[in-house]
């Protein structure tokens, strides 16, 4: 790990130290914008991998932690949060709501709480891998810790 971490990675390793997480981060080679190209680094499967998901639910954002074999189904996303339309995020709404660029989006260390879902299917995985604020940081944590750290609710989601 390098000594000086970018600012949105330190703040991903505080909110982990925040809730007496001591999990480490890891620097990959290779920028991984996909589960799949996260998955091919970590040598795990890519349903391992929980995609940090921003959505725009009625101009609110929207957390979906989901299984990075899983597809988020926006209707049925739109009906567990009561919102009448949920879509993809642009990429400056992402940014205005969590301080990270779309690739890097971590489950924490965004500005303010964002209402979060956490894919049921990911606690098929002893280990799941969750993005640490930037393109080429993960780290790993388990589907009970996501739940814990990000307030978020279990659900299935696709």
């Amino acid at each position: 790990m390098p000594e000086k971490l970018h600012p949105n990675v330190a703040r991903v390793a505080e909110a982990l130290r925040s809730h007496g997480i001591e999990s480490e981060i890891v620097v990959l080679a290779d920028s991984a914008p996909t589960a799949a190209t996260a998955a091919a680094q970590l040598g795990c499967e890519i349903g391992a991998i929980a995609n940090s998901l921003i959505f725009n639910a009625d101009d609110a954002p929207l957390l979906v932690l989901t299984s990075g074999a899983h597809r988020v189904n926006t209707d049925l996303v739109a009906g567990l949060v009561g919102a009448r339309k949920v879509r993809r995020a642009t990429p400056e709404f992402v940014r205005e709501h969590t301080g990270q660029p779309i690739g890097g989006v971590a489950p924490i260390g965004h500005p303010a709480p964002v209402r979060t879902l956490v894919d049921t299917w990911l606690d098929e995985h002893e280990t799941v891998w969750a993005a640490a604020g930037h393109p080429h940081t993960v780290f790993p944590t388990t589907y009970g810790e996501l739940l814990k750290i990000t307030g978020g609710a279990a659900a299935e989601v696709g």
